[in-house]
């Protein structure tokens, strides 16, 4: 199993989605921490301060009004209690970490010289929280119970309904403090308070925020990647598109500096090659039709001989030559180079040459059908079926053709039963002039040409051609069209 795309867009995609996810995850623990120590301490820091506020204001009080105004700011989370006597440290757990120093330190600053302050850090809830209601009530006047109910109006609902709710509601997480700080007439003050953890969930705002960003960081990432490789595609397929037709249009010299030149180069490769092929294919030409003259000449010369089995000979001998010259002449050119493409029956088309064949003696077998069209050359095609169904006969005496017909590509198979070709020698075959040992002899004849022809007209339509050895003897030649062609 593959991990790693095998294209370069998914590659760098795979990349970059990695670094992405990894540094917003990073981002994110960094903001959710560094959220949650400013947050602590601000919360620490208010509370700190209206804690301060509180002890001023009991502090300018009588005596007699502490009680009342002690009621009206006993709320959740803060409970407020002026009967009770200094706790000693050992009643509570002392907090020496950072959020009680701060919270002391504040407290200290805020109030100034001259009133005491301890703060003692719990692990609980501590008692006076349960008795926030009924002291809530002593403190203003034992107000009626409907006053004192979740939803009525005045003071009353924050010292019965508020507390009943509020101590029920504290979100788990946070931590129990309780700060006593002595008036300067000697009363102690003692204030049960919670601070709450602020931080420990995400707020919607900051992963929207993030989520927002890594969206629009992936769409940007697949449009650039996109945008750089999309060339390097393009030049892919021109690629592949120059094998089956050097005449191909040029590719749009267009984009960024490195892609106008990587299409320059490539568009002046392909017109050098044009031209080489071009003038190579009209020096063969013009050696073919200067050699017509001498042929011509020694044809009719023949003619004149009185030795019949000499005449014979010099017949054979010219007609290879011309049969040579003419072939070599469709190797170089490209057989059907200038025919249009059009939809071709190839079953008709087979069952045509096996018609053509047995006319002539030859044994054609087709097993299997084509029934949909396919979009070729049809005079090219023929000549690759023709070459292949005849070197077929001529090294295995018969021919048995297998054709198989699937949704996106045609293959034909065409077995002999002849000698084969050596395993190292089986590409050699479709090299120009090639001939196995078998087919030296002029009894066999053939100008090594066959093979090659019929591999050039199947990778001008954008399929291939292969040559396999039969477990059971003989030679298979299998024949690869896909229905998409590019001829």
């Amino acid at each position: 199993m593959r991990l790693l795309p095998r294209s370069l867009f998914g590659r760098l995609i795979l990349v970059l989605l990695a670094g992405l996810i990894l540094a917003q995850l990073a981002t994110l623990y960094i903001n959710v921490t560094e959220r949650d120590q400013l947050l602590y301490r601000a919360g620490g820091m208010q509370l700190a301060q209206r804690i301060a506020d509180i002890a001023k204001l009991l502090d300018s009080m009588p005596a007699a009004e502490r009680r009342r105004i002690a009621a009206v700011f006993n709320a959740p989370p803060l409970a407020i209690s002026l009967d009770r006597s200094p706790i000693a440290r050992g009643e509570a757990q002392a907090e020496t970490d950072m959020p009680l120093a701060m919270l002391a330190t504040v407290l200290r600053y805020a109030l100034g010289e001259g009133m005491q302050v301890n703060v003692l850090g719990r692990e609980g809830p501590p008692e006076n929280f349960r008795r926030a209601r009924r002291f809530a009530a002593e403190g203003m006047g034992m107000m009626p119970d409907h006053m004192g109910e979740p939803g009525a109006g005045g003071p009353g609902a924050w010292g019965s309904g508020m507390w009943g709710r509020g101590l029920r509601e504290l979100p788990p997480g946070g931590a129990f403090y309780v700060v006593q700080i002595a008036l300067r007439d000697g009363t102690w003050v003692t204030f049960d308070s919670y601070l709450s953890p602020q931080a420990a969930a995400l707020p919607s705002r900051i992963a929207l925020t993030l989520a927002v960003l890594l969206g629009t960081v992936i769409v940007l990432s697949l449009v650039a990647v996109r945008w750089a490789t999309g060339p390097l595609s393009a030049l892919s397929k021109a690629a592949q598109e120059l094998g089956e037709n050097i005449n191909r249009p040029p590719l749009p010299e267009t984009g960024p500096l490195e892609v106008q030149r990587a299409a320059r180069a490539f568009n002046t490769m392909q017109q050098r090659l044009s031209r080489f092929i071009a003038e190579r294919t009209r020096m063969l030409a013009a050696m073919s039709h200067d050699l017509k003259t001498p042929i011509t000449r020694l044809r009719l010369r023949s003619e004149m001989l009185d030795d019949e089995t000499l005449r014979a000979k010099f017949a054979k001998d010219l007609q290879e030559m011309e049969s040579m010259v003419a072939q070599t002449l469709d190797f170089m050119r490209g057989t059907g180079a200038g025919e249009a493409a059009q939809p071709v029956d190839l079953g008709a088309l087979l069952e045509s040459l096996q018609a053509d064949y047995q006319d002539t003696g030859s044994k054609v077998a087709i097993e299997g059908g084509l029934r949909q069209p396919y979009f070729g050359k049809p005079l090219a095609l023929r000549r690759c079926l023709a070459n292949l169904i005849e070197n077929a006969i001529r090294y295995g005496k018969r021919a048995t053709i297998k054709c198989e017909e699937a949704a996106d590509r045609i293959t034909i198979r065409i077995l002999d039963d002849g000698p084969g070709i050596p395993e190292a020698e089986l590409e050699r075959a479709f090299e120009p002039f090639y001939r196995g040992e078998a087919s030296r002899s002029r009894e066999t004849g053939g100008t090594g040409l066959g093979l090659g022809i019929a591999r050039n007209i199947a990778r001008a339509h954008g399929g291939e051609l292969a040559l396999k050895n039969r477990a059971g003897g003989g030679l298979e030649a299998i024949l690869s069209l896909p229905r998409v062609a590019s001829a």
